[in-house]
């Protein structure tokens, strides 16, 4: 993963108008992937946002291990965070945004309720690495398409304010990655949900990856979907792979077999899943 050059130069730039723009704003919603609570949270977002209120969204909890997305909830809480999970596109989920961030800003409504001000919208910078869901969420807060949305980092290109209703109004930007990847690992689950282009990427490595993790971490759904017996479910990686490649009739085109697994897992095909698992925090 070290030899992937990924950090184009306008996230470089992007991540400069952030610290620019943060003096407007009430509030920065910081938008996680529920799969990834870890590792799709920018290392550089403490230092960018520094101490600006701050809510955590953990977006696509849909998709993700719901008892590892609970116990990840709790932590971030343990760590003196303020934090929703939430689906993006549904409403239940999005209309708990705003009297969350009316909490975390309750000391500051009420200084400028004192001080005569009347009440406004919140304002709020939108801040994420690719591939999160940020215009989904900004998109279904609007009711109507406002940002452009896909399955693929870098779709966001620049900033913009949306208001939404009286309540609330939001700084879209684009989503902001790191420059360098300390663990190899974290570079593995962000290509996996999409946080980088595939193109960057050998798919073959990256299946491997994910059937080794659904072997040790969701044997039975591994199993359901490709019709796995028991043996063949715990054969070796390369094994396992070429078993599946002839089970979708595939023959021997490993890479067609590699990018149909991959495609699957971002569909939810493979069911609910947590990559960052909570029992591994303390290695």
């Amino acid at each position: 993963m070290s030899t992937i050059q990924w950090f184009p130069g306008h996230m470089a730039k992007a991540r400069r108008e952030v610290s620019e723009k943060l003096k407007f704003v009430d509030i920065v919603f910081e938008l996680i992937d529920a799969r990834l609570p870890l590792s799709s949270r920018n290392p550089m977002l403490d230092q960018i946002v520094q101490q600006k209120p701050r809510l955590i969204l953990l977006n696509k909890s849909d998709l993700a291990d719901p008892i590892q997305t609970n116990l990840w909830v709790n932590y971030f809480r343990e760590q003196g965070h303020a934090v929703l999970a939430l689906t993006a596109k549904e409403d239940k989920s999005v209309k708990q945004i705003v009297p969350a961030s009316k909490k975390v800003l309750a000391e500051k409504i009420a200084r400028d309720k004192e001080r005569g001000l009347k009440p406004r919208a919140i304002r709020a910078m939108v801040l994420g690495i690719p591939n999160v869901g940020k215009s989904t969420l900004l998109n279904h807060l609007a009711g109507k398409k406002v940002a452009s949305t896909g399955n693929r980092p870098g779709v966001t290109k620049g900033q913009q304010w949306l208001r939404f209703g009286s309540q609330l109004e939001l700084l879209d930007t684009p989503g902001i990655l790191w420059p360098k990847f300390e663990d190899p690992e974290v570079g593995k689950k962000l290509a996996l949900t999409g946080a980088i282009k595939d193109d960057l990427l050998h798919l073959d490595d990256l299946a491997l990856y994910q059937l080794d993790f659904f072997s040790r971490f969701y044997p039975e759904q591994l199993k359901e979907r490709y019709k796995l017996s028991d043996d063949e479910l715990f054969l070796e990686l390369p094994k396992l792979l070429m078993v599946i490649t002839e089970k979708r009739g595939f023959k021997d085109d490993y890479e067609r077999a590699s990018e149909m697994l991959i495609l699957e897992l971002r569909q939810g095909r493979l069911g609910r899943f947590t990559l960052d698992r909570f029992e591994e925090l303390s290695e």
